[in-house]
């Protein structure tokens, strides 16, 4: 049988980086699409091509890929790419987001629309240009990742919320539409994981010894994977997940504060 292929985006750190790691693992080639790369460094840790390592150490082939989740042009790049050097696409992971902490008529217009092009309009683009061959193909598997602020507008991101919220629509909306050919699922996080991204917005005496590890992600995307083509359309919780036995007991995050 051929090796499956999944496009991990967010992929340079914290969740998306684990997923790449132990897709390989579980014997997968992964795509590992970030913005942050080793000729474009963020401030915090990780680049596409650190991803893209972990997935080769596992024995799996993989493509790094420096992605702007809210450039159309470049995703349509992505896609062909992925399609031009493993000639098919199995898995859509959507995990690339941002969660500005901000009031929401206290921060800037430009920035509400960078949370729209990056946590809505970047999936849907995604979605649109992988998940045509996926349909072409007679079958694929499309997860989003959301987050329990979706539903708690008390969460003090309203940016996030809102985005999540819709992002938890277009899951539905894309799962009905696409039944049959395309499983389009989506994890709602409903526990603290720690990833660098979401430890370097928090203040520096924030504690964070209850945060879980993001291994627990794994547990529910391989799951998800799994599912038969007609599971489609849930927002499923990560509680929800483990109390069936599918995501393993509590973890704690031990590795410590992002730098600063």
């Amino acid at each position: 049988m051929a090796t499956p292929v999944a496009v991990v985006t967010g992929a340079s750190r914290g969740i998306g980086k684990q997923l790449c790691g132990d897709l390989a693992t579980a014997g997968w080639d992964v795509v590992c699409a970030a913005r942050t790369s080793r000729a474009h460094p963020s401030k915090l840790p990780g680049t596409v091509e650190d991803a893209a390592e972990l997935v080769e150490r596992a024995g799996r082939r993989a493509l790094a890929v420096a992605l702007d989740v809210q450039d159309e042009d470049a995703v349509a790049r992505l896609a062909d790419e992925t399609y031009r050097v493993f000639g098919r696409c199995d898995l859509l992971i959507n995990n690339a987001a941002i969660a500005p902490p901000r009031p929401a008529l206290d921060d800037t217009t430009r920035r509400w629309r960078l949370a729209v092009d990056v946590n809505l309009n970047g999936p849907f683009y995604l979605s649109w240009h992988l998940g045509r061959r996926m349909r072409q193909a007679g079958e694929g598997r499309i997860i989003n990742v959301s987050s329990a602020a979706a539903v708690m507008p008390e969460f003090g991101r309203p940016s996030y919320t809102a985005t999540k919220l819709a992002l938890e629509g277009l899951t539905q909306a894309l799962g009905h539409e696409l039944r049959g050919t395309i499983a389009v699922n989506c994890i709602r996080i409903d526990f603290t994981i720690w990833t660098e991204g979401f430890d370097a917005t928090l203040p520096d005496d924030f504690d964070t010894s209850g945060f879980e590890d993001p291994v627990v992600m794994t547990d529910a995307v391989l799951w998800m994977a799994a599912q038969p083509l007609a599971w489609t359309g849930n927002v499923v919780n990560l509680t929800e997940l483990r109390r069936q036995g599918v995501v393993r007991p509590e973890t704690r995050w031990t590795g410590g504060r992002a730098a600063r």
